[in-house]
């Protein structure tokens, strides 16, 4: 209970300062079953990438994994690599939490006794609950585990929230961080508002999930009036189904802006080119042009070239490339050499994969 108040203060501050932390896709083989190996070589690959946690069962490991009985097992086999790889660094394993108030508490229960540290909390699928009862299940997680709140988008499964929730949100005792994700800047400054407006303001981590806004909400400081003085706040890292790919090259861009943010230093022009080539990349790969349809076999198809996964299969056969979808994520590979990570996973992912290796954590 209350796991947030046992929470060792490296844990803390590496939240609030910032981090990188990838949303882990699901590894099927071509039977659409969970291929461990895959999966596990994925979580591995992660943390050797330098990423500051990872985020599972979440939107992109597909919401359907509960449907087929998968849930604890990706949840326990990322968990076990982690354990495995005996990190001398904070690195933050954050679980998918979702469904109505009994599946939610039954699904953090399981993630807290998984060893997790955070319950990204999804209003996916609520679409007709009051905000007040939304609140009321909010808390109710976090009894059980401490809470990432999460701002989904409409066009996945998510729904507009109002200031007065969020700040309402950002009240709760034990909610540590909140994702704000729906691709829309006003929605955007709802969130942040609604935090610097909170008692809590300053036990709240903000985290953006605008898979198409990265680099510009990192670089940005939010400022607002809130009872006659002025209050700031930065969004401190990233959970991105985008950082699921490429994610050593996003983490070297993510030390690139903190130390900016840090050393208070002037925004080079070029690194908002960067950003603007970040987004096209994202276009691509989430499918924007098709409201975002193939977005998650998109992510799979950049894993696929890679090798770490043997293809793009969802567990809804549906899921697939879009028309024209192909042809973009060739686009970008052609146009944007630098932003890709391709060099490192090929010198890397026999290690990741090898059966000894695999063994070797197992019994350690």
């Amino acid at each position: 209970m209350n796991g947030w108040k046992k929470w060792k203060p490296e844990m803390k501050n590496a939240l609030h300062r910032g981090m990188v932390i990838p949303a882990h896709p699901l590894a099927l083989n071509r039977a659409r079953e969970l291929d461990e190996q895959r999966q596990r070589a994925l979580t591995r690959y992660y943390i050797a990438a330098g990423a500051g946690g990872i985020a599972v069962a979440v939107h992109t490991t597909q919401f359907e994994i509960r449907d087929h009985q998968l849930l604890e097992p990706v949840l326990r086999l990322a968990a076990e690599e982690v354990d495995h790889a005996r990190l001398e660094r904070p690195f933050l394993k954050v679980a998918g939490i979702c469904g109505p108030t009994e599946q939610a508490l039954r699904e953090a229960e399981l993630a807290a006794s998984l060893g997790y540290d955070l319950g990204l909390v999804s209003v996916g699928g609520l679409l007709h609950w009051s905000e007040e009862d939304l609140i009321q299940r909010a808390e109710k997680i976090a009894q059980i585990i401490p809470v990432f709140g999460f701002y989904l988008q409409p066009s996945v499964g998510g729904r507009n929230l109002s200031f007065d929730f969020w700040k309402a949100f950002a009240d709760i005792p034990g909610v540590m961080a909140i994702k704000i994700a729906p691709f829309n800047r006003y929605q955007t400054l709802d969130v942040v508002r609604a935090v610097c407006h909170s008692k809590r303001c300053e036990e709240i981590a903000l985290y953006t999930g605008n898979d198409d806004n990265i680099v510009a909400d990192l670089l940005t400081t939010y400022r607002f009036r809130v009872d006659g003085k002025w209050v700031e706040k930065k969004i401190a890292g990233g959970l991105l189904g985008h950082w699921a790919v490429w994610t050593k090259k996003a983490v070297a861009l993510f030390e690139q802006i903190q130390e900016i943010r840090d050393n208070q230093q002037p925004i080079p022009p070029d690194l908002l080119k960067l950003g603007v080539e970040v987004t096209d990349c994202n276009a691509a790969f989430f499918d924007a042009a098709n409201r975002f349809a193939g977005c998650i076999a998109g992510i799979h198809e950049v894993l696929r070239r890679q090798g770490l996964l043997e293809g793009r299969w969802c567990l809804n056969p549906k899921e697939e490339l879009s028309p024209g979808q192909m042809e973009e994520i060739e686009r970008v590979y052609r146009d944007y050499p630098h932003l890709n990570d391709d060099g490192f996973v090929a010198q890397n992912k026999e290690q990741w994969f090898s059966q000894r290796n695999r063994d070797a954590g197992q019994k350690a």
